[in-house]
């Protein structure tokens, strides 16, 4: 990719551009979270939009000169309504941590009820973590996965929030690789008189194509990001049923942000857009089942997958029982020598610090836009296993580079980059 007019005037951040470019294309982006947008989202998230501020909404702005704003804005609304099946939807949020934000302010006062899956195992820091701003202001108690399947056990969700009486429920996870039943968290808030936020973060783009069970109509509130499995502008989105229309819209704006980025609005509009073709129902399809491919290969390899195994576009590895001595933060680094780029993660029963935890997460989202197979997921696993098992061998670690950058090579990212 070109950076010439900033490379003209600003070499020091067009070299730090250039290098990400190059990082991007000879490694492989396996943090669940990630992905590749299309050439198209760039070009509308670099867009002169970034000069608009449109603060409002569409039709109902508080400056002039937002009519291609309200354009793009729109677009992006009925796009998203079409992919999930929403009678509401809010692009305005700049993460999902920030729609969630959004919900909290719409239908919460301070001190109220949040129960939530606590974050090592595999729950989200916006969910009410203590250091986050949901733990600081609400009261939250947390539900934990069954540490012997490592499956969230819905009946005791369930008795926990008759017991603990919250005002809301929240679900939808960070590093959950198992289909929800939505049905069951929103019976389990239903036992508590409570709302039910589904977070739908990293499966956005899983539940737009059928490949997850969808929460729109299940729960309250649907909150996800939009530039992970979607593939789309970098934020957030907010859905729900008519009804909370104004108070979401007030939480917005003026609650918690005044001007939206209109420029990641774009991205989202053209990424949705992309979303509604047929082509991406494939992608979507492909994502679980490369996900797939690579827990089976770990798994041959002598590895412990929380769960068993992964219903979605990521696995979570449990190093202790195949492991013991090695840490998470020991396979992130090791990986990274040789070209994978992937993140340390707790697992139930975390006995380790957050920081170097007892296991390790990877994800296919972004392996599989830039076109990788059930076969290539096998070779990764293989590859993944031979550093995890030689993490201070540099033969190993050299022949698994080789293979990293032909792979690399094999599926180049962007057209000019071939």
């Amino acid at each position: 990719m070109d950076y010439e007019r900033v490379r003209e005037t600003d070499p020091d951040v067009a070299a730090a551009l250039d290098g990400e470019v190059t990082r991007q294309q000879d490694s492989l982006a396996m943090i669940a979270s990630e992905n590749h947008v299309s050439e198209a989202v760039l070009e509308a998230q670099g867009s002169v939009l970034t000069n608009n501020y449109a603060e409002g909404y569409p039709g109902k702005r508080y400056y002039g000169g937002c009519e291609y704003a309200d354009d793009v804005e729109q677009l992006a609304i009925d796009r998203a309504k079409e992919l999930w099946g929403a009678e509401y939807v809010n692009v305005q949020p700049h993460s999902g941590s920030q729609a969630n934000m959004g919900v909290y302010l719409a239908v919460l006062e301070p001190g109220d009820k949040i129960l939530s899956l606590d974050l090592t195992h595999g729950g989200h820091l916006s969910h009410g973590h203590h250091m986050n701003f949901a733990g600081q202001h609400y009261e939250v108690e947390q539900y934990e996965l069954d540490e012997e399947s490592g499956r969230l056990d819905y009946d005791a969700i369930r008795e926990h929030a008759e017991e603990f009486d919250p005002d809301i429920v929240v679900s939808g996870y960070s590093a959950y690789p198992r289909e929800v039943e939505w049905e069951r968290i929103q019976e389990a808030a239903e036992a508590a008189d409570a709302y039910h936020l589904a977070d739908i973060a990293h499966i956005t783009g899983l539940v737009a194509a059928g490949e997850h069970p969808n929460p729109v109509g299940v729960a309250d509130f649907v909150t996800g990001s939009t530039h992970k499995t979607i593939r789309a502008g970098r934020g957030g989105i907010i859905m729900s049923r008519e009804e909370f229309a104004d108070d979401i819209n007030s939480a917005i704006i003026p609650g918690m942000q005044g001007g939206p980025l209109m420029h990641n609005i774009a991205g989202k509009a053209v990424g949705f857009g992309e979303a509604l073709d047929d082509d991406f129902d494939e992608y979507a399809a492909q994502t679980v089942a490369n996900a797939k491919a690579l827990a089976e290969g770990l798994q041959e390899r002598g590895f412990d997958l929380v769960s068993g195994g992964t219903d979605n576009h990521l696995v979570l590895v449990d190093l202790r029982p195949s492991h013991p001595d090695t840490t998470g933060k020991t396979v992130e680094e090791a990986l990274e020598d040789v070209g994978i780029v992937l993140n340390a993660n707790t697992v139930p029963g975390e006995t380790r610090s957050p920081f170097n935890p007892s296991g390790f997460r990877a994800g296919t989202p972004a392996l599989t836009t830039r076109g990788f197979d059930e076969a290539d997921m096998a070779t990764v696993a293989d590859c993944i296993a031979d550093v995890v098992d030689h993490p201070d061998d540099e033969d190993v670690k050299a022949e698994v580079a080789e293979i990293v950058q032909g792979l690399c090579d094999a599926y180049p990212i962007y057209e000019d980059l071939a």
